[in-house]
């Protein structure tokens, strides 16, 4: 009888801890390694065309759950003395501080607040952006790209999300509107 209490017990135990884990959202590391992420911006130049850069060095994770928006979360950290807009007399004036001053602030970080489902694939992403040692509240359009198993055993998730700064909120005077490209594809822990 007593054998049998304990299987009965150890049963429970073990579906208990199933159906947790089934609930449970999944935590992904940002792909930067592969180079399966990026973090891109683009300006008006002059008023005349786009300029396009990115940021080549930069890390974070998400959780991801598809049918439970409170459980996700999203934090990145971006090294922005790695600005590259192909130019090198440009992205030693974006340096200075006229813009990034990365003397002073080597990092860019984003923690998000909220994430709220809007459509097929579509979501908006709340979060606190700490740029030039300011932070202040944005919000992301975000894709939901798809997810699935990779080639090497693992499972990925992939999401692409765009949002405009303006970037006077954060110390800049020399620089119109930005629009900001966050493309991840993460690996889930």
């Amino acid at each position: 009888m007593f054998k049998k209490a304990l299987r009965i017990m150890s049963a429970s135990v073990l579906l208990g801890l199933m159906a947790q884990t089934a609930l449970a959202a999944d935590t992904y590391v940002i792909d930067t390694k592969g180079s399966h992420a990026f973090v891109q911006f683009k300006y008006k130049h002059l008023g005349y065309s786009w300029l396009y850069g990115r940021f080549n060095t930069f890390e974070g994770e998400f959780t991801y759950d598809p049918k439970d928006d409170s459980k996700n979360k999203v934090t990145a950290t971006v090294d922005v003395t790695s600005v590259d807009s192909n130019h090198a007399e440009r992205d030693k004036h974006f340096r200075s501080a006229d813009y990034l001053n990365t003397d002073k602030f080597k990092t860019a970080k984003f923690v998000s607040t909220s994430y709220k489902t809007v459509g097929k694939d579509k979501a908006k992403l709340k979060g606190k952006l700490t740029l030039m040692g300011v932070t202040k509240e944005i919000e992301l359009d975000v894709t939901v790209i798809g997810g699935g198993e990779d080639p090497w055993g693992g499972y990925r998730q992939g999401f692409e999300a765009t949002t405009e700064i303006d970037p006077s909120d954060f110390g800049m005077k020399k620089i119109g509107m930005i629009e900001l490209i966050w493309s991840a594809e993460g690996i889930r822990k």
